[in-house]
C-alpha cells in the first residue's frame, strides 16, 4: 500500500514562508492523486490543493495566490510552498492519495482519500 510521510512543519511568524514536503513510497506516478489538507484544533480536517490526473491544481479559495502544489515526479514527492502565511492557517497538514474514478479525475474529499500521512504541525503567530 502507499505510504505517504508528511515533513516542513514548524513555527513560523504571520507573513512568513515555509514548504512542506510529501515522501510518497510504495507508489508509482500517476497511479494516484496526490493532495494536502489541514485540521485545525476543534475543525473539520478540509482540502487545501490537490493535483489531478492531469496535472491541474486546485486550492481552497483561502489559500488561493499564497499557495502552491507541486509534485517532483522522479523523487515521488509532493510538495505545498505556502508564502504570506496567516495565523488562521495553523493546523495539522496531510498528505493523502486517492485513486482516480472512473472518469480518469480524481475527487477530493477527506471520505475520498485511501491513504493518509500522519501529518505535520504548522503554527503560526501573530
Amino acid at each position: 500500500q502507499v505510504q505517504l510521510v508528511e515533513s516542513g512543519g514548524g513555527s513560523v511568524q504571520a507573513g512568513g514562508s515555509l514548504r512542506l514536503s510529501c515522501a510518497a513510497s510504495r507508489y508509482t506516478y500517476g497511479s494516484y492523486c496526490l493532495g494536502w489538507f489541514r485540521q485545525a484544533p476543534g475543525k473539520e480536517r478540509e482540502g487545501v490543493a490537490a493535483i489531478d490526473s492531469d496535472g491541474s491544481t486546485s486550492y481552497a479559495d483561502s489559500v488561493k495566490g499564497r499557495f502552491t502544489i507541486s509534485q517532483d515526479n522522479t523523487k515521488n514527492i509532493l510538495y505545498l510552498q505556502m508564502n504570506s502565511l496567516k495565523p488562521e492557517d495553523t493546523a495539522m497538514y496531510y498528505c493523502a492519495a486517492v485513486l482516480p474514478g472512473r472518469s480518469g479525475y480524481c475527487y477530493f474529499a477527506p471520505s475520498a482519500m485511501n491513504y493518509w500521512g500522519k501529518g505535520t504541525l504548522l503554527t503560526i503567530s501573530s
